[in-house]
């Protein structure tokens, strides 16, 4: 006990560096299963996917994935019945870096589509992979 008390600091920063460690794969893991583009280019050629753009219509309108749908994350809960063709499908859902697409992802999974799942990096990771994108 006397140790903790004398050495309250070192044990503070070894605690949030600690947590700083684990952060990013407690992070990974909310949005649940991710791919990346290669993945997500084979899922699309041969599985059939669709591509599910959760970004605000202004967003969608500067550059896309050819053939995706757009459905504002705040709207993709009221918007389900538009999707329900899809249930058994594929759905690589995406945004602009990964990270509203996984709470999207999450949801359809929470919905029954178990085969939504999130473009790692978003729609940034696509164009840098080289990736066409349409206007």
């Amino acid at each position: 006990m006397k140790f903790i008390t004398e050495n309250i600091f070192l044990i503070a920063i070894a605690f949030v560096s600690g947590a700083m460690l684990v952060w990013p794969l407690m992070r990974r893991g909310v949005g649940g299963a991710a791919v990346g583009t290669l993945e997500a280019t084979m899922l699309i050629n041969q599985k059939d996917a669709i591509v599910l753009d959760v970004r605000e219509s202004a967003e969608f309108a500067q550059s896309h994935i050819l053939n995706s749908r757009n459905i504002p994350l705040g709207e993709v809960e009221a918007r389900l019945k538009e999707l329900e063709r899809y249930r058994e499908k594929p759905v690589i859902v995406a945004c602009a870096t990964g990270n509203r697409s996984g709470s999207a992802a999450a949801m359809l999974r929470k919905h029954g589509f178990t085969g939504a799942v999130n473009l790692a990096g978003g729609i940034a990771a696509w164009q840098q992979a080289g990736l066409p994108t349409v206007k």
